[in-house]
């Protein structure tokens, strides 16, 4: 039961009654009881513990001063004892389960007297020993101990004092240290800002200097750089269109000679001074001025001619600027003579180089044609070898069931003699599919085809072969000059295989790889984006493969992989 409970159900063994001057002091609840309600709880009229709780311990004090001394009452009670009026209670609590037999009989009083004595006696030694225990362990009394907490109270009020004029010193000092620090880098950035000021300024007049130099130098240079030539030539454009390298090489020839009659005497390549003078002979300062006319325009045509025997259609551009630049040299030496090239004259120099330049592309795609035309010539002849070949053979495959049809028919076999005409039907068939394909050149297989390892995924090659075999011709496709064999998505037969093989090169020509040899099959294309494209154009395809295999080379990259894995392991 807890403190202020039902009456009904307590111990016979009541707390002491509340005193009249129970303003001065307040209840104490035993260690082993549950603590009151409240600081300010005090026992109502009539109220008892609960048996559970245990009885109290001997001499304990139920009722204990609010206040150490002040404002008490001058009677200050003693710890409450059983059998004791006087104390300001009535009667010490005693639970009924304590196990002490509580009536004693007329004949056995002065046994249990001496029986209740040894238990007093040994009681009151426990609560000695426990008395010295608690003062030789240093607990203090209710005085001391505020006493004592009044002390440490002003130690750490003092303590707290001294902390904070310290800080405050502390901080004083540290804001004086951080202006001076401030106003130390400020002064220093100031003076580094000015270093780079002074610093920029002068690079600045540098670059401006070297600028002007530059621009300089490259009016008096020409770019020679093949790479960068290339670069920016791209598609080259013929400066004199003509059918062939035919026309091209007599049209030089005619310009030659218009060349060749302005060098002679008096033909306009070179002009100079007139009325040069020397050593007051007019006749001297003139030969003189034909002299050194003829070493400059020498010099002119040494050259223009190695330009031209030089030359390659892409360095036009350059080859043009840097006869310009040789043109004012030339003009600059000769300046003091007024010695200078004709203008006609270099202009027939130029033409020179743009016919060259002409001729020369003309001559490299003609070159490029025959060879092309010489590879599908060749590629026609094995075709229409193979084709004979193959008709050679089943011209003697059917000799021989002839044969043994005229064999089986004198022995009188019916049902085999039926057997071999039937088998004989499928070689007649054959025939005429080889004399067709002979007879039909437009017939043949139009294959699709991919080389991961050497250009990746996103190029195919879409082509077309006559062959009997089409794996042949991209057996010989994965030649030496590709790294990796080619991998097959698609062959497909085609009564019109040119023609299926020209729509798919128009539907693919904003994705061709090669924009001036259009005999180069290849395209920026994925092999599914070609899977749509020829069954749009050839109908249904039979089979196609849209991942490639590149055994050999998915076989590299891993052997590269592990090599590296050996090289890190031995570093390790």
């Amino acid at each position: 039961m807890k403190h202020g409970g039902d009456s009904r159900s307590q111990h016979t063994n009541a707390a002491p009654i509340t005193p009249n001057w129970s303003a001065g002091w307040r209840y104490n609840s035993p260690p082993n009881w549950p603590p009151p309600p409240s600081a300010d709880w005090v026992p109502p009229s009539g109220w008892q513990s609960d048996p559970a709780w245990g009885p109290a311990p001997p001499n304990w004090a139920f009722w204990v001063p609010r206040q150490p001394d002040t404002g008490s009452p001058s009677f200050q009670p003693a710890r409450v004892v059983q059998a004791q009026p006087q104390a300001p209670v009535q009667q010490e609590a005693v639970p009924k389960d304590t196990g002490a037999d509580l009536t004693v009989g007329l004949f056995g009083a002065r046994g249990k007297a001496k029986e209740l004595a040894a238990e007093v006696q040994k009681v009151t030694s426990e609560n000695a020993a426990l008395r010295a225990q608690l003062d030789r362990l240093g607990v203090l009394s209710l005085v001391e101990i505020e006493e004592r907490k009044t002390a440490l109270t002003q130690e750490i009020e003092e303590a707290t004092a001294a902390l904070a004029q310290d800080i405050t010193s502390q901080k004083a000092a540290l804001s004086r240290e951080i202006d001076e620090r401030r106003t130390g880098l400020a002064a220093e950035i100031a003076a580094e800002q000015r270093r780079h000021a002074a610093t920029l300024a002068a690079i600045k007049a540098e670059e401006s200097t070297i600028a002007e130099r530059l621009n300089g130098l490259r009016a008096q240079t020409v770019l020679t750089e093949d790479t960068l030539i290339l670069q920016e030539a791209g598609v080259y454009e013929y400066t004199h269109p003509l059918d062939d390298s035919v026309a091209y090489k007599a049209e030089l020839a005619r310009l030659q000679d218009r060349i060749k009659a302005m060098v002679r005497k008096d033909g306009g390549a070179v002009a100079g001074s007139e009325s040069m003078t020397m050593n007051g002979s007019h006749a001297q300062g003139m030969k003189m001025v034909r002299e050194f006319s003829k070493l400059l325009l020498r010099a002119y045509n040494n050259e223009a001619d190695n330009l031209v025997r030089g030359l390659r259609p892409y360095k036009l551009a350059t080859s043009k600027d840097r006869l310009e630049k040789a043109r004012a040299t030339i003009e600059k030496l000769g300046q003091s003579m007024d010695i200078r090239i004709g203008a006609e004259y270099h202009s027939l120099r130029f033409k020179e180089l743009e016919l060259t330049a002409d001729f020369l592309e003309k001559l490299a795609v003609e070159k490029e044609r025959d060879k092309e035309e010489k590879a599908r010539l060749r590629e026609e002849r094995q075709a229409q070898l193979e084709l004979q070949r193959q008709r050679e053979k089943l011209e003697r495959e059917r000799a021989h069931y002839v044969n043994a049809l005229a064999a089986l028919e004198d022995k009188g076999d019916v049902d085999a003699a039926n057997r071999m005409r039937a088998e004989m039907g499928e070689i007649d068939k054959a025939i005429e599919d080889v004399d067709y394909r002979a007879a039909n050149i437009r017939a043949g297989y139009v294959y699709v085809i991919s080389n991961l390892g050497a250009f990746g995924e996103q190029m195919v090659k879409v082509g077309m072969t006559r062959r009997l075999e089409p794996l042949d011709r991209i057996r010989e496709l994965s030649d030496a000059s590709v790294p990796f064999n080619f991998d097959v998505h698609a062959i497909h037969f085609s009564n019109d295989a040119v023609g299926v093989e020209a729509e798919m090169h128009r539907l693919l020509a904003d994705r061709r790889v090669n924009r001036v040899n259009l005999r180069r099959e290849f395209f920026y294309a994925t092999p599914a984006e070609v899977r749509d494209l020829l069954a749009a154009v050839a109908g249904d395809l039979l089979e196609y493969t849209d991942v490639a295999e590149a055994s050999e080379y998915h076989q590299s990259i891993n052997a590269n992989t592990a090599d590296a894995t050996e090289v890190t392991v031995a570093a390790g």
